[in-house]
């Protein structure tokens, strides 16, 4: 079994940078996994455990996605919460120009269902997830953090590919390994 995933690498710029660590700082005081800057990526599709009889039927079914999309850029803008205000779950980073993104999205959880794979329960909305949240002991302070970066641009992204990755994950944190890639 292998724990897989598909999704679109992000090559975080400096401004990226600066506002990923303006947030880490600023709320050192809430427990937060934050996302490695080098494991940074938009989901296409969360696999989960898949035996490794079907990777060949995954890898097919992405390839005709990606013959069917073009490349395209998006932007990094907006920092937002999953949850409420009182009770986050997660951080992220959110997408403009989104409308292939959204596409390519759409059709990869249609295609790989036509394969067997279940229909995530939620629509597809685009975002970067930056930190995972695990405590938060100043509520306001928190709300006060996220809303000082709430409009703020990190980066342009020009989207070529999305691969397929194999997550491991250990103490330290996940490890991702492409398996394969997807050119448009």
């Amino acid at each position: 079994m292998k724990r897989l995933f598909a999704a679109v690498k992000i090559h975080p710029s400096p401004e990226f940078l600066k506002t990923y660590n303006s947030l880490k700082s600023g709320l050192k005081f809430s427990r937060i996994t934050w996302v490695n800057p080098e494991n940074i990526h938009i989901t296409l599709k969360f696999f989960g455990e898949t035996e490794e009889k079907r990777i060949p039927d995954i890898s097919r079914v992405l390839k005709e996605v990606a013959a069917r999309h073009n490349s395209f850029t998006c932007e990094l803008v907006n920092v937002g919460i999953f949850g409420s205000s009182y009770s986050p779950k997660v951080i992220w980073f959110g997408i403009d120009r989104s409308e292939p993104l959204k596409k390519l999205g759409i059709d990869v959880l249609q295609s790989v269902e036509k394969i067997g794979w279940e229909p995530d329960r939620q629509n597809f909305v685009p975002h970067l997830t930056i930190g995972r949240v695990k405590e938060v002991p100043d509520k306001h302070l928190f709300q006060r953090i996220i809303e000082e970066h709430k409009k703020t641009w990190m980066q342009e992204v020009s989207v070529q590919e999305f691969h397929l990755y194999e997550s491991t994950l250990l103490r330290e944190g996940p490890v991702y390994k492409i398996i394969e890639s997807f050119e448009f």
